[in-house]
């Protein structure tokens, strides 16, 4: 007799992105129509799992709600079970392993499988989950764009778009004002966004954190620009970009977190350097959680519903350890192991960064 899911259940791991409602939906209603599975909504991430926090989503609860940004489950990048945050006395917190509660509740709810939709913390939770006996799958989330095994990953198509808009309207008020602006955009230690935004709003500088720059080149595209009466200069920099001296911009950190270190900072460093080297009034604008935000586009609806009825037709027929992907267009399960395998960078010789360079833009390596 075939395997089949009754009860399967679905959490949001990590930082909330346009799409997470549409693969939601399409878990629940993939589940509910074609298996006639129960599907079970964890709040708030890992977080709801090692709590007891959850209720049964129907069909009314998810109808409508594919254009709506975030997600009505919740989501915590602070939930991780073996590296739980707990606060022991009055402002003291103490990382606990707190993984058997969240076994505890799978099995008290009864649940034949989980669906895990996040990025590569999500996969690291998810597999180490699978190790402990419960049915995963996975739905690779992320604006990113850096979780291994797929070509693309829901929500990174939304932040480019907000990045590619940014950079159109900094255009103007830059152009008016004869300055150079400086946006900083997200991506932890990946630069797609920046890269991908940067390109497609004409940045005349991108930074990435996979390519090394020099300060020099950055001056000398600002001169060349001034020279030829092209005078605004648009830089893209990625959060997670290193300075020339090798040094990370980090904000805070924040031990609750599986990866304390949150980024961001780069862009005010960036302005005030090319200010100072160049005499260019410069001016630094943080995208920030701007680019998580508000409705999915075409792309990203079209991506989290395939994902996620891919999703629920692995969980009902019993194909687990998996992570639904994009390959060449086609949705198709791979191991998790493979999007737990390190962390998708930009190649430095890109065939985009290639294509960026022939149009004049700056790494700041040359």
């Amino acid at each position: 007799m075939t395997y089949q899911a009754r009860r399967i259940g679905v959490l949001t791991g990590g930082g909330d992105c346009p799409g997470l409602n549409g693969v939601i939906r399409a878990v629940t209603k993939t589940a509910q129509n074609d298996y006639g599975a129960t599907v079970i909504g964890i709040e708030d991430g890992f977080e709801g799992l090692v709590e007891g926090r959850m209720r049964e989503l129907t069909h009314q609860e998810v109808s409508g709600i594919l254009g709506h940004g975030g997600t009505i489950l919740g989501s915590s990048n602070k939930g991780d079970p073996w590296h739980y945050p707990v606060e022991v006395s009055e402002g003291r917190i103490e990382v606990q392993d707190l993984s058997y509660r969240a076994l505890r509740n799978v099995e008290r709810w009864g649940l034949d499988a989980l669906v895990a939709i996040g990025g590569d913390g999500t996969m690291h939770i998810a597999s180490r989950m699978m190790d402990a006996g419960v049915n995963m799958v996975g739905v690779p989330k992320t604006i990113d764009n850096d979780v291994p095994g797929t070509d693309v990953t829901f929500g990174f198509d939304t932040a480019v778009t907000v990045v590619c808009e940014a950079i159109d309207r900094l255009a103007t008020t830059a152009s008016s004002h004869h300055r150079v602006m400086v946006v900083e955009v997200m991506g932890r230690y990946a630069g797609w966004i920046a890269l991908m935004g940067g390109v497609a709003g004409g940045a005349d500088v991108i930074l990435l954190p996979e390519i090394p720059f020099s300060w020099e080149p950055v001056f000398g595209k600002v001169h060349e620009r001034q020279s030829l009466h092209k005078r605004f200069t648009i830089v893209c920099v990625a959060e997670g970009a290193r300075l020339p001296d090798g040094d990370e911009v980090v904000a805070e950190m924040d031990k609750k977190r599986t990866d304390p270190k949150r980024l961001g900072g780069i862009g005010a460093m960036v302005a005030r350097a090319i200010e100072e080297g160049t005499g260019h009034e410069t001016r630094a604008t943080v995208l920030g959680h701007l680019q998580r935000g508000g409705a999915p586009t075409v792309a990203d609806r079209v991506l989290a519903t395939g994902f996620g009825a891919a999703a629920a037709h692995c969980a009902a027929r019993g194909e687990f350890g998996v992570m639904v992907a994009s390959r060449n267009g086609i949705i198709l399960p791979v191991p998790i192991a493979e999007a737990v395998a390190g962390q998708r960078r930009v190649p430095p010789d890109h065939h985009l960064v290639a294509a960026a360079r022939s149009v004049g833009t700056c790494f700041g390596d040359r």
